[in-house]
């Protein structure tokens, strides 16, 4: 299932869009899409139901906002230098364990949102990335499979990122990951049972109309499970909970001089196969 929020922000409703791209309204069925949703089977299952006999209300998306498609997110966990070729266009060697940093839930926005520049900066960068949502309570998991079945859906995920916040400024990498807006977010959350091997997706970002990223999941140091299985050594996943997995090779910051950071007025779009695409038109903060 394609599972969305729509609706002006703050105020968005739970809605499905169904394969015949018609948007559907499940907010007589669920009160939101979030973890409490996603944990629950039977929940689901009446979604499913509902959406396979026609039952679901029509909604006319004309003009209709689509707001991130996860509620009430718990934790949003990264996960940096997760791809060989990015790995090797700055440098840097690529890690033995998975680098972990975080997001605060509030910097995610929608998938076609404003993006704001923060004040000061001169270096806000672009990262196209596979976002993994939980589905269930994941905790000292001990295999790749296993990490693999707590996970309830992937979505498109836009780590925006100011590289001398993040690298020049002393301390971690938090400074240059959590400024507003840094995380949008969508458009669906596509179920599991619709990606059958997230390590065969195919990643693009493009810029003013430019292809800068063209990279695939099958590139990743730690894949999807293996992702999850280590995080959940660290720390409790709940459902609810992100995981953004690393983005591939052609960022800014792989660039040559002068590299081509992001600017007000820059479009930034990106796709992830089958889990949709986001547009962002960059202002000033």
């Amino acid at each position: 299932m394609k599972l969305l929020r729509v609706g002006t922000a703050g105020r968005e409703r739970p809605a499905l869009l169904d394969p015949d791209g018609t948007l559907r309204d499940l907010s007589g069925l669920v009160a939101d899409i979030d973890g409490t949703l996603l944990a629950d089977e039977d929940a689901l299952g009446r979604i499913r139901s509902a959406a396979a006999v026609g039952d679901l209300p029509a909604l006319d998306a004309t003009g209709l906002r689509t707001g991130p498609p996860l509620a009430r997110i718990g934790k949003i966990v990264c996960i940096g230098l997760n791809y060989h070729d990015h790995a090797r266009e700055t440098g840097a060697e690529p890690p033995a364990e998975p680098v972990i940093f975080f997001k605060a839930p509030d910097t995610v926005v929608g998938p076609d949102d404003t993006v704001l520049i923060p004040r000061g900066s001169v270096k806000t960068d672009w990262e196209v990335e596979l976002a993994v949502v939980i589905g269930r309570t994941a905790r000292y998991l001990e295999s790749a499979e296993e990490g693999l079945t707590h996970v309830a859906g992937y979505a498109v995920a836009h780590d925006v990122s100011e590289r001398e916040f993040q690298t020049e400024r002393g301390g971690t990498w938090d400074k240059g990951k959590n400024c507003e807006t840094f995380n949008p977010l969508g458009p669906w959350l596509v179920t599991a049972d619709e990606v059958p091997d997230p390590q065969n997706l195919s990643l693009r970002l493009w810029v003013n109309g430019e292809l800068k990223q063209d990279g695939t999941t099958a590139e990743q140091i730690f894949p999807v499970g293996e992702v999850v299985r280590y995080v959940s050594r660290f720390m409790t996943l709940y459902p609810g909970d992100v995981v953004n997995t690393g983005t591939p090779a052609g960022v800014a910051m792989g660039r040559p001089e002068p590299k081509p950071y992001l600017r007000a007025g820059d479009v930034v779009e990106l796709e992830v196969t089958g889990l949709g695409r986001q547009r962002q038109v960059l202002a000033q903060a």
